[in-house]
């Protein structure tokens, strides 16, 4: 099983993109919006699927006649959140944020999933990609990557948090653990906020959490950072080392988010409201918020945005058939 992007990372490219990118006006003859636009958010407040879009909502409420307003409707592992997206009228003034575990894990994961994310949603943009990052309490003796998969191995058993079963932080480190022939308990969480509160509290030392919950919490001490999974170190954070340059050869995993409308969205809508979405993705305050949480803007087309999902569906839907992975797991 392929468990890294081909060719070079999605971080990587999108860093090298963001550098060339300059303000542009929205297109001219755009039709959207005509109203305030519903923005559904299938995930709790405060996690990176929600700060970075909303993000993005403050710098194009600068931009649009009208605003963005975001509503998080979380739980059931995104799935009532997305179903809500899936059902709305298609006139583009309801979108749903779209993410590794909604678009690509969920149709592996729920056989019995009540829509189907390739049919019943059309992909408008890609909006950001997220390091995740591992980090242990400050207890645990290992001050490297190295030196925890040292531990680790004399340690079978150890317990991990994660913001939840087949979360971004789940896959990580199951990717992770199974490269390196580590055998570890996993201890799911609802959501990253709980998780990291009992890593913080000592209640289980270890975690692969989004970078955007960890760095704050690696700025102030109260964990300690050893690596991130993107294929290149974060520019905020450059004496941080990466897995795949410590133990883990070619590994890179980044969470992702993007924006998507109901399947029926004229295509004339899809092009204008992307259009909308580049120009906020190359604003400068946007990309260096971003940075803040150790994630850039993913501009493009909705076409890449769709052609992206379509090859992390395959990727991590492998991973989730061959480890059986079980929402009580």
């Amino acid at each position: 099983m392929p468990d890294h992007l081909p060719r070079r990372g999605l971080l990587s490219a999108a860093l090298a993109t963001t550098s060339l990118l300059r303000p542009s006006p929205v297109q001219a003859g755009a039709v959207w919006p005509v109203r305030t636009v519903r923005v559904v958010v299938p995930f709790p407040p405060g996690q990176s699927m929600d700060v970075m879009p909303r993000i993005l909502g403050e710098v194009l409420t600068r931009r649009l006649p009208y605003p963005l307003m975001f509503e998080n409707k979380a739980g059931g592992v995104g799935v009532p959140g997305t179903e809500a997206v899936v059902r709305a009228t298609p006139d583009g003034h309801m979108l749903g944020i779209g993410a590794m575990s909604t678009l690509a894990v969920n149709p592996t994961l729920l056989p019995q999933l009540p829509y189907d994310p390739d049919r019943d949603l059309t992909p408008v943009a890609g909006v950001f990609a997220g390091a995740q990052a591992v980090v242990v309490h400050p207890s645990v003796a290992a001050r490297t990557l190295p030196d925890l998969v040292t531990w680790l191995r004399a340690n079978p058993g150890t317990r991990y948090a994660s913001a939840g079963p087949a979360t971004t932080s789940h896959l990580s480190a199951e990717l992770l653990a199974r490269r390196l022939g580590l055998a570890l308990e996993h201890v799911a969480y609802r959501g990253s906020g709980p998780a990291m509160a009992d890593l913080v509290a000592g209640v289980l030392p270890l975690m692969v959490d989004s970078a955007a919950s960890a760095l704050p919490q690696a700025r102030a001490g109260r964990v300690r950072l050893l690596a991130v999974t993107t294929a290149q170190r974060l520019p905020g954070w450059p004496e941080t080392p990466t897995v795949a340059e410590t133990v883990s050869p070619g590994f890179e995993v980044v969470g992702w988010g993007g924006l998507v409308a109901p399947a029926a969205t004229p295509a004339r809508l899809v092009e204008a409201i992307n259009a909308a979405i580049q120009v906020g993705l190359r604003d400068p305050v946007l990309v260096d918020r971003f940075a803040e949480f150790g994630a850039v803007p993913t501009p493009g087309t909705a076409g890449d945005f769709a052609a992206f999902v379509r090859a992390e569906t395959a990727r991590w839907g492998e991973l989730v058939r061959v480890t059986r992975i079980r929402l009580d797991g």
